[in-house]
């Protein structure tokens, strides 16, 4: 009973933090048509009066960091995003007030007047608030999908929507790129955790959920109101189903059973009132999704009945066959009505009026489209007689809201009811009164605990606990209830101690990483912290709570028998007490898989409960003591050795270091100092690469902390031969290869292949330095052993 009304409670507070009355004072509309015309007369009255480069302009979706206020008063982008990696006035940890500043000064240069009977119309700013409005300092961080999977709590995931949704509105942001209802079939897909479940059905359940805690319900006085924003339903469709769980890889199959799959939570949430479906990067039967028509209009459109907006993935329409990221009309006319075309606007734009102006692209089309963003804008309150510039709307500088306690506690509940107990020997609940020693190097960690889509794309290490105020991470909770117990808790990384603990709460697991980055070969832990510490503790005697962070099953075998209690904690975001709440009791074990556990290292994922440790649904009450047997150890997989990849997909390994200067380290081969600037660029898909820009006398080093083997292979591309020397350092062997790059100039992508046949004694650090200023891209670097009578190649 008093879950229930614990639950009513968060209920209220949420609504509460979402209602607002609108300002007396609020401004007349920018276009405000007659209250007797139909949503389709506005529409059309609408497009009737708009310029072909207007009707274009609402078509297109550029990054923050990529235009300009007076790009916008120019080209009337109908919408446009912040990437994983960016924020307002190019510093992607600004506080809440600079993005609020920054939806302003885009609204202002969007609605500014226009020459004649032309129709001015609000632009619209979308963002990626995939678990919490996650860009922002200071936000609610809630579990991912996978975690609320677990809890099978739609009332609870309706809620996070609704809290989400606030945080978001006090930005003065109108649209979220969420909720991703993929149904994961291949957990090495580095998706996994974005999905809800192996199961459609709860994915379509919990998708539709957060659709109606974003926007209301339809038909209640708030369904896209104040306090609402605009939700997407992604990514259609097939994402979770790729063959090798290779993301933005291929679906194969008769479309339709694997509609049956994957199709499933669309029809749940577009009788949410989902408004923005996002189409997905992957590939079914060998055609990409972004130029599918039979799928994008044919199944979401006509069988569907989908009546919103489709908007494109990160430029996902250059992988259309015969497509570039400028010249893609096979995407708009298969059903695509907003191309996301980050950095390259310009020219799609010019494109795109060229082939209506040469009727390629029909213009009939083209309206369509264009009526599908304006419907959703006049829906969402972005056009008619309420609109208000951000500043001016409900919650919009409510910062006191951004991280607000009753958005907290629903975090908290949401942490708690996500914990699945697979082991429990009668450690648990954990006596108040006992002397526990935490240990691990997440157990501090609330970067970790949260995962990719964290302040940055990729989440990581370098997000130190002082990005998250006002947070909670897993030792800090520990720690709180071990004093509220009379019991005391010590922290220790390591695992040392002076005085034997009681117990030992080890916190452990996969390191954050956001799409491709994440894509496993295998399911298996191969970091073994963890497992080192669980087997330390147990030959001293004592016992032992494993809590694992990752985003999804992985084969644990080791760990679980090495502990005498595991639980899979997934990724559970910024309110680490409600781990707490389950590990000494003060809360019921509720948490359930959402999808199949390994039992043995074959590498392959599970859909059910063929070969499984645990099935779909599995999850121990704190009162459920059943001995756990001995589980196999032995895994062929744990024999290959440590990855040799130095920088691949866009990350760098946790024991390569990318420095510059006096020894300033430039986290994951990104940021400023010393005359270097090195920044994301996409190669193939978003930001897999590098750009390193050398000031004068500039230099970056690479250096590994294990001693490494074999030749260094770089895959690197330069646009402009360098204007002076640019030397390279293997070792202790420096390379002059200035001519080698001004051969390769302009000539795409290419590798440098170093040997000890150019570089004698190849050691493990790499150094680029350049006399003059200079430009060059890399994407991968790695070492690998080749023929002993291969030369360098640059």
């Amino acid at each position: 009973m008093r879950i229930a009304q614990s639950i009513s409670a968060l209920a209220m507070a949420v609504a509460l933090a979402g209602c607002a009355t609108m300002p007396a004072d609020a401004p007349a509309t920018v276009e405000a048509p007659s209250a007797e015309m139909s949503e389709d007369a506005i529409v059309a009255d609408l497009i009737s009066r708009m310029t072909l480069e207007q009707k274009i302009g609402q078509l297109i979706q550029p990054q923050i960091n990529s235009f300009t206020p007076e790009d916008m008063e120019k080209y009337r982008f109908g919408s446009y995003l912040n990437g994983g990696n960016g924020g307002p006035f190019g510093d992607e940890f600004a506080p809440a007030e600079k993005w609020l500043e920054y939806a302003d000064m885009m609204y202002e240069a969007s609605t500014r007047p226009l020459p004649g009977d032309q129709p001015v119309i609000p632009t619209m700013w979308g963002t990626d608030a995939v678990h919490g409005h996650t860009n922002v300092i200071g936000a609610t961080i809630f579990p991912h999908n996978i975690g609320l999977g677990a809890t099978g709590d739609v009332d609870l995931v309706r809620l996070i929507g609704a809290a989400t949704a606030t945080e978001i509105e006090i930005t003065g942001i109108d649209w979220n790129f969420s909720p991703t209802v993929a149904v994961a079939r291949d957990d090495r897909w580095g998706r996994t955790y974005e999905s809800y479940s192996e199961d459609p059905e709860l994915v379509a359940k919990m998708g539709a959920a957060l659709v109606e805690g974003l926007q209301g319900r339809p038909g209640d006085d708030d369904y896209l109101g104040y306090g609402r924003v605009i939700a997407t339903a992604k990514h259609f469709f097939g994402d979770g189903g790729t063959e090798g769980g290779v993301d933005q890889g291929n679906v194969n199959g008769d479309i339709e059973e694997l509609k049956a799959i994957h199709a499933v939570p669309y029809p749940a949430t577009i009788d949410a009132g989902v408004q923005a479906v996002m189409a997905s990067f992957n590939s079914i039967n060998g055609k990409k999704m972004h130029g599918n028509e039979e799928l994008l209009t044919g199944v979401l459109r006509e069988e569907l009945g989908f009546d919103g907006l489709v908007v494109g993935d990160w430029n996902g329409h250059q992988q259309v066959a015969g497509c570039t990221v400028t010249d893609c009309p096979q995407s708009l006319l298969a059903g695509l009505d907003i191309y996301m075309v980050p950095d390259d606007w310009k020219g799609l734009t010019e494109t795109l009026i060229a082939q209506v102006e040469d009727g390629t692209i029909p213009m009939a089309r083209v309206d369509d489209a264009v009526a599908r963003v304006l419907r959703v804008k006049l829906r969402a309150g972005i056009l008619g007689d309420n609109m208000l510039k951000p500043s001016d709307r409900a919650n919009a500088g409510r910062f006191d809201k951004m991280g607000f306690a009753p958005h907290r506690m629903v975090a908290r509940d949401a942490v708690a009811k996500s914990q699945v107990i697979l082991k429990n020997d009668g450690i648990l609940p954990l006596d108040g009164a006992a002397n526990i020693l935490v240990a691990g190097t997440a157990a501090d960690s609330i970067a970790q605990a949260s995962g990719g889509w964290t302040l940055t794309w990729q989440g990581g290490r370098e997000l130190t606990n002082d990005y998250f105020p006002g947070a909670t991470s897993i030792w800090a909770g520990l720690e709180a209830a071990a004093e509220a117990g009379g019991g005391s808790a010590v922290l220790s990384e390591d695992g040392s101690y002076n005085t034997k603990p009681d117990v030992a709460v080890v916190v452990f697991g996969e390191q954050p990483y956001a799409e491709f980055a994440g894509d496993l070969k295998t399911m298996v832990f191969a970091d073994e912290e963890g497992l080192d510490l669980l087997k330390k503790f147990d030959t001293e005697g004592i016992p032992t709570v494993a809590l694992f962070l990752s985003g999804r099953p992985m084969w644990m075998n080791r760990e679980m028998n090495a502990s005498d209690a595991f639980i899979a904690s997934w990724l559970p975001g910024s309110e680490g007490a409600g781990i707490a709440d389950i590990v000494y009791g003060s809360k019921p074990a509720t948490g359930r898989l959402s999808f199949s556990w390994p039992a043995s290292c074959n590498g392959n994922p599970l859909n059910g409960p063929e070969g499984a440790l645990f099935p779909l649904g599995y999850g121990r009450s704190l009162d459920d003591h059943t001995p756990t047997p001995e589980l196999d150890e032995q895994c062929f997989y744990l024999g290959e050795g440590a990855a040799t990849d130095w920088f691949v997909n866009g990350r760098l390994d946790a024991d390569v270091t990318a420095s510059v200067g006096e020894g300033i380290e430039l986290p994951n081969l990104r940021g400023e100092a010393s005359g270097i600037v090195a920044r994301g660029v996409d190669r193939n898909r978003q930001e897999d690469a590098r750009q390193i820009d050398f000031g004068p006398g500039a230099a970056i080093r690479l250096a590994s902390a294990t001693d490494g083997d074999g030749d260094y292979r770089i895959a690197y591309q330069v646009g402009a031969a360098p204007a002076d020397t640019v030397m390279l350092m293997v070792g202790e062997q420096a390379i002059d290869i200035t001519a080698d790059l001004a051969v390769a100039a302009g000539k795409g992508w290419r590798e440098m292949v170093i040997t000890e046949a150019c570089a004698g004694e190849l050691g493990d650090a790499l150094t680029i330095r350049s006399e003059a200023p200079f430009t060059m891209q890399i994407s991968a670097i790695s070492r690998q052993n080749m023929p002993e009578d291969t030369a360098c190649s640059f």
